[in-house]
């Protein structure tokens, strides 16, 4: 990372008052996006975030916005929104976070220092500085690798990438019953664990070699992945999802009947310890507990499911929000919810040691105002 000054020049007044759900470029009020959203949460969930010394970044491609929860000095919750269009994966620490874009793979970077704040509050502020144009590949998960490369799920051409210097993608690795690299979505890719800052396993739908098989295979035909070794590490799943290496297992989100559990090694079949009211997509660990985000199921592709059941035997309505979870006994410890015109999220990261966030969207008008001035070296 680029050195920063220790006093950069900051105009406190360009930065967006936080606390609000207020967009920080609205769209036009006929979109789906710009009706009235409500938003409620557990009473815990900003004590949960300052005693965790923690902050939360999730994603919405369906209003096109990267949500950052963090709690204020005055104990209450705050919550920043801002526009990246179709955002999707995230991936993220104090110092920089990456986002999945509709055509692009976005690099934030915190421009303040430790002692400084925004508008008196805010103790990072994220944001634009490089974004690296992919074309419409469908980005879904994201990981970073040892070497500081980016590596992504096309899930368009059924691959994993990385960012290329001159062309839309570098294909890095594709499953071995893909017989070609196609725009054709075939087995729908969706999901990254990394390990040791290396590209582990990945999660995709079914085996289907043709164009959108993957939508005749939701139920059953879900797979996990070695990309070293290209062994099928678990199957019959549901649309698998968001698999992810914490405290040695190997955890996994089977949307298709929301539930979270891992992968048991000794016969590779998947172990729930949480059913969520709701399709999941977005998987992150802060010590002992899990962050999943939760979708309202959308009418045709992901109706007709388990899920759906589970549902109606529970008697409960499905869920767009955040749900935490204690991996000790699977309860749901903190929580998030949506309600509205908003009913699908996509991706969640942990940002630890951040207490409340926020970004500058692309677009914005702050953003155009909102200069830095990297320490000279004369």
């Amino acid at each position: 990372m680029s050195k920063k000054t220790d006093k950069p020049d900051l105009d406190a007044e360009k930065v967006s008052p936080e606390n609000t759900n207020t967009p920080t470029e609205a769209p036009p009020a006929n979109t789906p996006e710009a009706d009235k959203i409500d938003i409620d949460f557990s009473q815990g969930l900003a004590g949960f975030l300052a005693s965790n010394n923690i902050s939360i970044g999730f994603t919405s491609y369906q209003t096109g916005r990267l949500y950052l929860v963090g709690h204020g000095a005055d104990g209450k919750l705050a919550l920043h929104e801002a526009v990246y269009p179709q955002a999707m994966g995230v991936i993220g620490d104090g110092d920089r976070i990456y986002l999945g874009t509709l055509t692009q793979i976005v690099r934030m970077e915190n421009v303040l220092a430790p002692s400084q704040r925004a508008n008196e509050i805010h103790d990072k502020v994220y944001v634009p500085r490089n974004m690296q144009t992919t074309g419409n590949i469908d980005i879904h998960e994201l990981g970073i690798k040892g070497n500081g490369k980016i590596v992504f799920v096309n899930t368009r051409y059924s691959c994993l990438c990385e960012p290329s210097v001159t062309h839309s993608f570098k294909p890095v690795w594709k499953p071995e019953f893909i017989s070609k690299l196609a725009p054709e979505d075939r087995c729908h890719l969706n999901g990254l664990a990394m390990v040791d800052g290396h590209p582990k396993y990945v999660t995709a739908v079914c085996r289907s070699d043709v164009v959108d098989g993957w939508r005749d295979r939701r139920h059953d035909g879900g797979v996990i992945i070695d990309v070293d070794s290209n062994e099928i590490m678990a199957e019959g799943l549901s649309m698998p999802h968001s698999p992810r290496f914490h405290d040695g297992r190997l955890w996994v989100l089977n949307s298709g009947s929301g539930e979270l559990g891992w992968i048991n090694p000794a016969d590779r079949a998947f172990t729930p310890i949480s059913f969520f009211p709701g399709f999941l997509r977005g998987l992150a660990f802060h010590n002992d507990h899990a962050f999943v985000t939760l979708s309202k199921p959308r009418h045709g592709r992901f109706e007709g499911l388990a899920l759906d059941d589970k549902l109606t035997e529970k008697d409960a309505d499905a869920w767009c929000g955040v749900q935490i979870v204690s991996l000790a006994n699977g309860d749901v410890a903190q929580w998030l919810r949506f309600d509205g015109a908003i009913t699908e999220l996509f991706d969640i990261c942990v940002l630890p040691g951040v207490q409340n966030p926020i970004t500058l969207g692309p677009q914005s008008a702050e953003i155009r105002d909102f200069l830095t001035i990297e320490d000279p070296q004369w």
